[in-house]
């Protein structure tokens, strides 16, 4: 029966093979041919596999691919359909399925894939295809999706068109999506082959920038023109501004150009008209000119400040060039060269030149002051050559420079200023390593720089000589036994400012000052097995010191004063030492009936150590007054490596170090731990020693310290040292102690420090999104001198940085510092107190404003020594901000009107006035 039906199934198809090819030869038309060929072939090939069965499909899919008639009759063969097929038992034998057609010249170059929830209509007579439903097609790089999508074979032009529900709503509006390219239409038509287009009331969106027109044609695939249109940074369907042209140019990702365009706000036009506009849309770096922002300075008069021009050079290179200029003659210049290779090194240099003019020519005020800096900074990436490392951290100028920049409280109060150049070497796997520096320091108070350079560090880690080279099993005790070495080179000089008031100065003073000195160090360890819960450690320390120069001070009995004198040479100290460690470790559990738990550590660490007192000749004793009160100095007091202690010490050092942790259940339900540990007590430790071998001063000073981050909300640290011995009326150590004579005491406070800091802010409104890949690489090649311009600029205007998302916050930093330094005369110690608080908070009082502030408060002078307020308005697609600092070295402020798209975030309305007090 099967046989039966196929043979007449067969036969019908060959007769009408035969026929539709007699008809197919007389028929000329391209098209219809290619209709025909698209019927006959899938009922040839489908239709003898088809059953009974019915399966429902809810979405249309397909691939529309190149149309398979052409003009030319004399080409005909075309390789439809190639597969390799190996037939079984010979694996040499190849297949090919070839059929001879006639292939249009006018051809689409890929096919073009389309799909649709509703239907799919082929019209044979006029070549056309028509889906319904959320139709879509993709051609290449072009997604197309609309309500209805109509294809007409002949053309080649694709129209897309919106529908409508029972109410009359609009459905599905035209979507086309071509590169980076997005827009929306009432109406799109297409042509796949000239990649020409026009669409009607369109909305696409290009960057930052959004465009309204009613007509937008696609000339090619990079420009469209636009009639009639309304571009804008603000995505409302209705923005609050927008500006109109009668005509626009859009190129891809690159720029934007409008005729004459007017400004209209809330829908409402303004009378004065922008004659043209040329608009950036691509990423990344290009050349241009920078706006400047208009301030006024009661000393500096009215000024132009950022004024510039930033010119890329080329992928590796770029520089950008800054000028301020006021009306009182002052300027600033600034040249910022930045260079960059991937994967090798990155860096760049800032050049500031300030001729400041405060008040008028003539004013009794008037002052001009010429001042500069120079800062260069460069990384090496560790990937360029592996082991090596050189990195440079520049930055030098007048000491009168950070003062007289206007609308920078942070920059005006800062008066060290340091820098680096560093460059290590690491060979035979990490065993050598060599390490240059050269640092610069100078204080803007006092005029002092200090140059080290430069300063050289080689270490050698530790070896094992009587471990064998290959080392099978565990070691034995003696093959721990290790050897280090460490060698330090310093060189150092100093001088002041040219024009500090306090000296002035010449080569030969410079070289004066030239101080160079060396350190030597070789530590022996040994590593014993255990003794039950004790670790053993063994130690044996030799270091060597050499000098360039002796300091002697004698008591001048003529004048009665002390006089100090400067011995150069070569000049060499040593010192040995041996010690034998022990430390353990003891924990304590307390656990509660409500499941929580209390675990303290204790590491207690005990030390026998002796020192021959190899250093006595060091010290000597010379006359400080009058009175004949004499004081022990070091002759390499204050060299650039300082001397060894004198005495000799055979005793023992201990300490203790705990902390302290609570567990409690976890009520997160999410987490899968039972309990959540709490730090309660990172570190109390505290530290001493007793020297058995002296007669006198025996106990060494106590030192301790506490540092915790309590409730994982309060950062606390505290360091305080203890001295257990007495002074005498003008406040020198005798051998008593403090407790002696029914006094209830420990010691006297000798120094200490003490950081309180917080942190208190609400629950965020939303979670941030993360940072992808590509921001993460974008931020990763910010030069350090464009991050620390970037945030001096937060630090100056925090109001365009308020995060609405936090409604409000506060942080508080508190430092205390004290000493007893010795007094300049040598009669007795003063007690040197300095103590800060650090304000810093901002609150929402609604949902579109928000207030802040930060002040420092110095609880020393009693004086508040800067505040600065702000105030911000979110105004959607505008951010409207006030600066104020009504105490500081300039006090001033700022209003500021800008939209928060960067692509217009030039077309700021800015008011500063800066005062002088």
């Amino acid at each position: 029966m099967f046989i039966f039906f196929f043979t007449i199934r067969f036969s019908i198809y060959i007769t009408f093979a035969a026929d539709s090819y007699m008809y197919f030869k007389r028929r000329e038309n391209t098209a219809f041919r290619f209709l025909i060929l698209c019927w006959f072939f899938p009922l040839l090939f489908i239709t003898p596999c088809l059953t009974a069965q019915v399966q429902k499909q809810d979405t249309i899919k397909g691939t529309l691919t190149k149309p398979l008639i052409v003009a030319d009759s004399m080409q005909r063969a075309i390789l439809l359909d190639t597969t390799v097929k190996k037939t079984p038992g010979d694996s040499m034998m190849v297949k090919i399925d070839t059929i001879d057609l006639e292939i249009s010249r006018d051809s689409i170059d890929a096919p073009v894939r389309y799909e649709a929830t509703d239907s799919g209509v082929l019209d044979i007579v006029n070549s056309k295809f028509f889906l319904y439903g959320k139709a879509k097609t993709v051609y290449q790089t072009l997604d197309l999706s609309a309500g209805i999508i109509e294809i007409d074979n002949q053309t080649s032009i694709a129209k897309a068109f919106f529908t409508r529900d029972s109410a009359g709503k609009v459905l599905d509006r035209p979507k086309l999506i071509d590169g980076e390219m997005e827009s929306e239409s009432d109406s799109m038509f297409y042509n796949f082959k000239t990649q020409k287009g026009l669409s009607k009331s369109t909305y696409t969106k290009q960057g930052e920038m959004f465009v309204f027109a009613e007509r937008i044609k696609k000339y090619n695939s990079t420009d469209f023109f636009a009639s009639k249109g309304r571009f804008t940074t603000c995505n409302l369907d209705t923005p609050h501004f927008a500006f109109r042209a009668q005509k626009l140019k859009l190129v891809n990702s690159k720029w934007a150009y409008s005729g004459l365009a007017y400004p209209e706000f809330e829908a409402v036009p303004m009378p004065i008209g922008v004659p043209f506009g040329i608009y950036p849309l691509s990423q990344g770096k290009h050349s241009g000119f920078l706006p400047p922002s208009f301030a006024t300075t009661q000393g500096f008069g009215l000024g132009l400040e950022g004024l510039g021009y930033y010119k890329v050079l080329n992928d590796h290179f770029d520089i950008a060039l800054r000028t301020n200029i006021y009306s009182y003659g002052g300027f600033t210049l600034n040249a910022s060269p930045t260079y960059r290779v991937r994967y090798k090194y990155s860096g760049g240099a800032r050049l500031d030149f300030q001729n400041t003019r405060i008040n008028f020519k003539g004013d009794p005020d008037f002052s001009n002051t010429k001042t500069f800096n120079i800062s260069w900074f460069h990384t090496m990436d560790g990937k360029a050559r592996p082991g090596t490392t050189f990195s440079s951290n520049l930055n030098f100028g007048s000491i009168q420079f950070n003062s007289l920049v206007p609308n920078n409280p942070m920059l005006n109060f800062t008066n060290n200023i340091n820098s680096s150049v560093s460059y290590s070497k690491t060979w035979n796997d990490g065993k050598y390593n060599l390490n240059t520096t050269a640092n610069h320091s100078q204080n803007n108070q006092t005029g002092l720089y200090n140059i080290t350079l430069p300063s050289l560090n080689f270490t050698m880690n530790t070896i094992y000589p009587l471990q064998p080279r290959e080392l099978v099993g565990t070691p034995k005790w003696y093959e721990k036994l290790g050897i280090g070495y460490n060698t330090t080179i310093q060189n150092q000089f100093a001088f002041f400012d040219i024009d500090s008031p306090r000296i002035k100065y010449n080569i030969g003073q410079i070289l004066d000052t030239v101080q160079w000195g060396a350190q030597h160090s070789i530590p022996i360890s040994l590593a014993l097995p255990a003794l039950g819960p004790f670790q053993v450690a063994p130690s044996i320390s030799y270091q060597e010191r050499w000098f360039g120069q002796q300091i002697i001070r004698q008591w001048n009995e003529t004048t009665d004063t002390l006089e100090t004198f400067v011995n150069k040479g070569f000049y060499t100290g040593r010192e040995i030492s041996f010690g034998l460690g022990f430390q353990t470790a003891i924990f304590g559990t307390f656990n509660f009936k409500s499941g929580t738990k209390l675990r303290h550590v204790i590491r207690p660490n005990i030390g026998l150590n002796y020192k021959p007192d190899l250093a006595s000749k060091d010290f000597y004793e010379a006359q400080i007054d009058t009175a004949g009160n004499t004081i022990r100095f070091s002759k390499y007091q204050g060299s650039v490596i300082p001397g060894f202690s004198e005495g000799k010490f055979g005793g023992m050092n201990f300490g203790l170090q705990n902390n302290l942790e609570m567990k409690v259940r976890n009520k997160d339900t999410a987490s899968t731990e039972e309990f959540k540990k709490i730090m309660l007590i990172d570190n109390l430790s505290i530290n001493t020693g007793y020297n058995f071998i002296v007669d006198s001063f025996q106990l060494s000073p106590i030192s301790l310290l506490i540092s915790t981050n309590l409730f994982q909300r309060f950062n606390i640290t505290g360091t305080t040292t203890i001295d257990p011995y007495d002074v005498n009326a003008v406040g020198r150590r005798i051998n008593k102690f403090v407790w002696e004579g029914g006094n209830f005491k420990l010691g006297r406070i000798t120094t200490g420090s003490l950081s309180f800091g917080t942190r208190f802010e609400s629950k965020k409104k939303k979670e941030t999104a993360a940072n992808t890949p590509e921001d993460e690489e974008r931020m990763s090649f910010v030069t350090p001198e464009e991050e620390q311009r970037q945030l001096d600029y937060i630090r100056s205007n925090p109001a365009e940085f308020a995060d609405f998302n936090i409604p409000w916050s506060v942080d508080i930093q508190y430092a205390l510092n004290f000493a007893q330094l010795p007094k300049p005369d040598f009669s007795g110690f003063t007690l040197q107190t300095f103590q800060s608080i650090n304000l810093r908070g901002d609150f929402n009082f609604s949902p579109k404003w928000k207030m802040g502030g930060n002040a420092f408060y110095d609880l020393t002078t009693q004086k508040l020594g800067n505040l600065t307020l702000f105030f911000t308005r979110d105004m959607h697609c505008w951010q409207m901000t006030i600066n104020v600092t009504p105490v500081g070295l300039y006090p001033s402020f700022n209003i500021s009107l800008f939209p928060k798209a960067g692509l217009l975030r030039d077309l700021k309305v800015n008011r500063t006035r800066t005062f002088v007090p």
